[in-house]
């Protein structure tokens, strides 16, 4: 059996930009965390399940990499596959207001120079199986953004609009995704899902 631990970044610091030639893109990777987001990874650092990792992943967005430091010792390990869903806009006007409808109606829904759900699970799922055939025995946790979790989750679960997450028939989360959400998820020899649980600590 391999285990892996999913976690959403915490409360990421979001910033006004007055002069900034940075790309829409740059901007959003760029974004760190409160101060109360640091204290709030700090705090489930602590907690004795999300403790002794032997290897801690992050996204390269910042507000992942700020969180991750936390659960880590020595090393921490960098993959921009699990990066959050790229909108490929200009701006913040330009995103249609439906949407996240319509990415979730249709996986191959995209802006022209953005990313579908697909493309997305493509990558990360990718990066996962890459992990899982090369670490063993290993307990790893993986730091990453809600709607790409939520994405490569769907390769295995029912996800409904209203946000009901199942695995086999049966509920596990009720889609109210929190800052530090964590997720278990144990893969059999042949990297087959067989087991996930949202992870509820304080």
């Amino acid at each position: 059996m391999k285990t892996i631990y999913f976690m959403r970044h915490s409360e990421p610091l979001k910033v006004v930009n007055i002069n900034n030639n940075d790309s829409l893109q740059i901007q959003n990777e760029k974004w760190g965390l409160t101060v109360n987001g640091e204290k709030l990874a700090e705090k489930k650092s602590q907690l004795n399940e999300l403790t002794n990792f032997d290897m801690v992943i992050s996204s390269n967005y910042v507000r992942a990499i700020s969180t991750a430091k936390y659960f880590t010792k020595e090393k921490l390990f960098i993959d921009e596959n699990f990066g959050e869903r790229k909108f490929g806009i200009n701006n913040w006007e330009e995103l249609p207001k439906d949407f996240g409808k319509k990415q979730f109606e249709d996986f191959n829904y995209k802006l022209p120079n953005g990313e579908s759900i697909n493309e997305v699970i493509e990558r990360e799922y990718n990066s996962l199986v890459n992990i899982l055939n090369n670490y063993h025995n290993k307990k790893i946790l993986i730091i990453g953004h809600a709607t790409a979790l939520a994405s490569l989750f769907s390769k295995w679960c029912e996800i409904d609009y209203t946000g009901i997450y199942k695995f086999d028939g049966k509920q596990f989360f009720d889609g109210k995704r929190n800052y530090c959400e964590t997720f278990k998820l144990e893969f059999d020899d042949d990297n087959d899902l067989i087991d996930i649980k949202n992870i509820k600590l304080d």
